[in-house]
């Protein structure tokens, strides 16, 4: 069994509306709240990672169903957004909505768009941050297959 290891060092300085600085590898930037919770919006916030990390994921795992299918993929692209609930000033990631576009090339037959379509389902399930993060986040899928 192979383990993989990230790590992540992070600077903060002060209290809740400060801003900090995070170094993950090739990720590095300012962190701190949101201004939608108040805080003062610099950099990026927990609430983008996550959706970060379950969209890249998601188009990550995508892509590589979509090569080992030898499938003629034209292009493809995704938007995502996440949902966060606020009740009784208990803030919740409520829900992730993927919303692929696939193209395929006018070689693709209709086998290969039926092919298509349960790839672009099954990466939702396949996807490592989305089985991290299963029973906790809803997770939703809105495609557009061209």
């Amino acid at each position: 069994m192979a383990e993989h290891h990230f790590h992540l060092k992070a600077d903060w300085p002060g209290g809740r509306n400060s801003e900090g600085f995070i170094n993950a590898g090739n990720l590095k930037t300012k962190i701190s709240i949101p201004t939608e919770m108040d805080g003062p919006g610099i950099g990026t916030n927990p609430d983008e990672m996550l959706l970060g990390a379950a969209a890249t994921c998601y188009i990550i795992t995508l892509a590589a169903m979509i090569e080992r299918a030898n499938l003629p993929l034209k292009e493809m692209s995704l938007e995502s957004e996440g949902i966060v609930d606020v009740t009784n000033g208990v803030f919740t990631y409520k829900k992730i909505i993927h919303r692929p576009t696939v193209s395929l090339t006018n070689v693709a037959s209709d086998k290969d768009y039926e092919l298509l379509e349960k790839l672009v389902q099954k990466a939702e399930k396949s996807c490592m941050i989305s089985r991290a993060i299963q029973g906790n986040v809803a997770l939703e899928l809105e495609y557009n297959i061209l």
